[in-house]
Order: C-alpha cells, then structure tokens, then sequence
C-alpha cells in the first residue's frame, strides 16, 4: 500500500478514487464540520484532522514515510464562477498545500483545482510561481486539464491537476500512460437506471425548489447551454453528459430533470422543443410555471454523476450535502489519475 496524506479533502472524492486504486490515505485534513463527518462516515481508517491546516504542521512533521500528497484547495478564488479576486485568502491555499509538501518530502504530488487556474492568463503568475516553488523544493511539476468525462464519468467537469515529483519525467510519457485508463462514460439516462425511481426510498426528492420559465430567457445555439428557466439550475441533457454540477446546488441553481422524457424516451425532449418554439417566434416568453414533469436534480443523482459509491453516505442539512458534492473531485476521475500515478511512479 502506498502511504498517502490527502489536504483539503471535503467530503472525499480524490481520496475515495485514490483508495480504489490501492493507496493507503492514513491522515487527511479539512475545516469544514460537515464535510469531516461525512468523510468520517466513509473513511473511518483514516486519522483526520479537523480545523484550520495551518495548526497542524507539527502533526505533518510526524509523518515520515509518506510517499504521496493529494488535495484539492479551495478554488473559489480562481474560479470564474466567482469574483476571480486575487486576494481572496482561500487562493492562499495552494501555498499552504505546498508548505505540508516541503514538510512531508513525498515522492509525488497531486492537487487539483479549477480549469481557470491552469489556463487563464489573469492567473499565469501564479502558476509560474507555483510552479518555482515546487522546483525550489526539489520536484519535477507539470499542470494537466483532464476532463471528467475522458475517464468514465458521466459529467463534463474539466480540472486542473498538479503533479510534482522528486524524479524528473517527461509530461507527455505519463500522458501515455493516463490514455490507457480513459473508458466511455453512460449517459445520463443509462446512469440514472443504477437507482430508485424518482421519489422512492434510496432516491428521495431532496430538492423543492419551485422551477418557472424565464421572462427574459437566454438563448444560445444548444438548447442545454442557455437559460430558458429563472434562476441558474440548467436542465440536463438525458441522453448525453452533464454538465459541471456546482456547489451552489440546493435551491434554484440545482439543474433541472424532465421526468417525463427520462421515464419514456419517446415522450419528446421538451426543453429542446420550448427552445426551438422560442427562436422561431412561435412562443413569446413569460413568467409561468415550468410543467410538473419538470424537477430538480435529487442529492442521490447528483452523488451518482459525481461517481461516488452508491452507498456513500453524506452529512449535513440539504444544502450542505450538495455542496459537498458540488465540491467534490469525481470519484471516477480521481481513481484513474490514481492508477497512472501508481503505474508510472511507483
């Protein structure tokens, strides 16, 4: 097993796709309640250490032998979901993530973080930066965007992973190897059939947010791309991927579920045909109700397009479990960075 610290867990992902790979997590930390009893529920081998990182560099000092570090710091500072402020002190995470690899010495590295972070050019100083600190402590680091959905995962949720490691190698040879783990994901549809029907125990309606048609809509091309409901819960393309699940799920930013077209695929894609009713002029947007067979996306599903374990359990009010989740590293994608890691590295 190889010995492994995880950083800015939440509520698991990285760290689950890493122990399906055979890694030994033995301590891990995070600051936020809820996602540390969540992680305690699925991870109760694991020594975590709960509160602000920065009191437990003492604690770090103990761990000799450890052979990797993972993580995933906030990204709400770099995000463009966000005000991208430079200042932010959750952006000052990336640092703190690198001071417990100065402490630790692992033989490799792996965070995570947004896209933003690894291709806008408002953060190109901070990826220089990061990457000389990383050099200056002795490791090799190159930045890869990987996308979800590349590794069986039915989300399209594109990232920026971080890989540092004490022996020189080449970006593209361990690209090589990560290719062979790629694997087709299930659609939306094809995934939602691993569970309950909607409203059973096992998939309970866990989000009520009312859902009504947009008076000023935003259109674009591709019908799931703009806005055509108020609020910014999306619907989701049944028979194809979803799209990036944010934390801010929970109320009218949760994406949207035609029940009646995910029951019965020939009851007709209704979000594509009010679309379409609206760029040709043959409905003029209102304020109304959306049709009762339109819902929002439940915590189970949400949990499933993340790839998490169907038996995963999550703690906290409705709010906060979703965010867990919208926070997470997909389960799916964690687990195939993993096996390349062991497989080139180790």
């Amino acid at each position: 097993m190889i010995k492994t610290i995880s950083l800015f867990t939440g509520a698991g992902g990285l760290d689950t796709g890493f122990v399906q790979a055979g890694f030994n997590v033995s301590l891990a930390n995070e600051i936020m309640p809820n996602a540390c009893k969540t992680y305690k529920l699925n991870h109760p081998q694991t020594i975590l250490l709960e509160g602000d990182i920065t009191k437990y560099y003492d604690c770090f000092k103990q761990e000799l032998g450890v052979q990797v570090v993972i993580g995933g710091p906030p990204c709400q500072g770099f995000s463009v979901a966000g005000k991208m402020d430079p200042n932010d002190q959750r952006s000052q995470m990336i640092w703190r993530y690198l001071d417990i690899v100065e402490i630790t010495k692992p033989k490799v590295f792996v965070m995570e973080n947004v896209k933003a972070l690894g291709k806008l050019e408002k953060w190109a100083s901070v990826r220089e930066k990061y990457f000389q600190r990383a050099k200056s402590l002795g490791y090799t680091c190159h930045l890869f965007i990987l996308n979800s959905a590349d590794f069986g995962v039915s989300e399209k949720r594109e990232r920026a992973i971080f890989i540092g490691s004490k022996t020189p190698y080449d970006s593209n040879d361990f690209l090589n190897v990560l290719e062979k783990e790629k694997s087709k994901p299930k659609t939306v549809r094809q995934l939602f059939k691993e569970l309950p029907h909607f409203g059973e125990v096992g998939n309970e309606n866990t989000c009520t947010a009312f859902i009504t048609m947009a008076k000023n809509p935003i259109m674009r091309k591709d019908p799931y791309a703009g806005t055509i409901f108020n609020g910014m819960g999306r619907p989701i393309r049944l028979d194809g991927l979803c799209q990036t699940l944010p934390a801010s799920m929970g109320g009218n930013k949760t994406p949207i579920i035609d029940q009646r077209f995910l029951d019965n695929p020939d009851a007709g894609d209704w979000v594509t045909k009010r679309h379409d009713e609206i760029r040709d002029g043959l409905y003029k947007p209102k304020f109304e109700w959306a049709p009762d067979f339109l819902r929002r996306l439940t915590i189970k599903e949400a949990a499933l397009i993340q790839s998490f374990p169907k038996d995963y359990q999550f703690y906290g009010n409705k709010s906060s479990v979703y965010t867990q989740i919208g926070n997470a590293v997909p389960c799916g994608l964690a687990k195939a960075i993993a096996e390349a890691v062991k497989k080139y590295f180790f």
